[in-house]
């Protein structure tokens, strides 16, 4: 009797202390593996699974074996997402959906396409989330120099001006996604830019022939990531050159020595001329300055 009293005193002491089990998930959803913000075009790298208490699963959550995280590969986010927060398809658009474009646009800015070729798109490796500038070739013509005689006819030069940096591209011809090894020739090119941008790509592309130059994901020594300053409209009107200079254009004649310099302002030179506003008390006046070229 009394080592039966005993034993079952023990029994129900360790009844006491076994701890409480705790259900484990049964369930997994997709979840944001990291912040995603408005706009972002998402890739199967930005979800992952976590495993989900049952009684907190939502109705639009997506839970494992109905989709994957390739299924979602292109789309765009049209709200934030925040780091483990579970992904609904409310907060995302798919590609072709209505507003999907709009979606891709951050605050603020515009869509425009441009035509490439094969030569001025990279042969079909540049996809949408690249980043480049754009570039455009066109002709001038040599003006009379004043004062000298005109001995032939005036001749035609090539130059090379990049117009707008550090532009992103957001779909290569209906595209705003890229599958893993697929390269496609493109047709259109559409970026994301301001309204004056547009206006700027709006007309380059009438002036002559646009290309694109891939930018490196490490911006370099040399990369600025701002736009480059042109004259206003304020400033061509009182007499300014007509074609704005910078630092990033390349005339026919800095290729090859058999062409002589051209003379765009009226001046020999005229690429390296300029044209000063003096103002003396309520007078104006405009005098052209030119650089000696060594």
């Amino acid at each position: 009797m009394i080592a039966r009293v005993w034993l079952a005193s023990q029994r129900a002491v360790k009844t006491d202390v076994a701890p409480l089990a705790v259900p484990t998930p049964s369930k997994s959803v997709l979840i944001a593996r990291s912040g995603i913000e408005r706009g972002q075009i998402v890739k199967p790298s930005d979800f992952t699974w976590e495993p989900w208490p049952e009684g907190g699963i939502d109705k639009n959550y997506i839970l494992l074996g109905t989709r994957t995280p390739e299924t979602y590969s292109g789309w765009v986010a049209r709200a934030p997402i925040a780091a483990g927060e579970p992904l609904t398809e409310a907060k995302i658009i798919a590609p072709g959906n209505r507003g999907f474009l709009a979606a891709v646009l951050r605050p603020g800015m515009r869509a425009v396409s441009v035509p490439v070729t094969v030569t001025s798109g990279i042969s079909g490796f540049i996809f949408p989330g690249d980043q480049v500038d754009l570039i455009v070739t066109y002709s001038v013509q040599d003006r009379p120099v004043p004062g000298q005689t005109q001995t032939g006819p005036l001749q035609d030069h090539k130059i090379s001006e990049t117009v707008l940096r550090d532009v992103r591209v957001i779909a290569i011809d209906q595209k705003l996604d890229s599958k893993a090894g697929e390269t496609t020739v493109a047709k259109t090119a559409t970026f994301e830019v301001t309204p004056k941008q547009s206006e700027v790509i709006a007309l380059a592309d009438e002036m002559g022939k646009l290309s694109l130059s891939l930018r490196s994901l490490v911006p370099g020594p040399g990369d600025t990531m701002q736009e480059i300053v042109k004259p206003q409209v304020s400033d061509l009107s009182s007499g300014a050159p007509s074609i704005p200079l910078s630092e990033t254009y390349t005339v026919d004649s800095d290729i090859s020595p058999l062409l002589h310099s051209p003379s765009i302002h009226g001046q020999q030179g005229g690429l390296d001329s300029d044209r000063v506003t003096i103002l003396r008390g309520g007078q104006s006046t405009v005098t052209s300055v030119v650089q000696q070229q060594p």
